[in-house]
């Protein structure tokens, strides 16, 4: 078993090839998880920080009452 033919050693290599390219897949998909979260906490800052903003500049139920007396 020494001797490999042609065809067992292109398919070895073709096997080492498809294990290369699964653990580049995952690796991808892992970094694109990442920045998606990352992605995720930026934009729910932004919206905190908006919310919270509208929420300063709405008038308060006891003022809306003095302005009306």
């Amino acid at each position: 078993m020494a001797n490999k033919t042609e065809e067992q050693m292109a398919k070895e290599n073709r096997l080492r090839l498809f294990r290369g390219d699964g653990a580049r897949a995952m690796d991808d998909a892992a970094n694109e998880a990442i920045a998606v979260r990352k992605n995720m906490a930026r934009l729910r800052e932004l919206r905190l920080a908006k919310e919270s903003e509208a929420a300063l500049s709405q008038p308060t139920k006891t003022e809306t009452k003095k302005q009306s007396k």
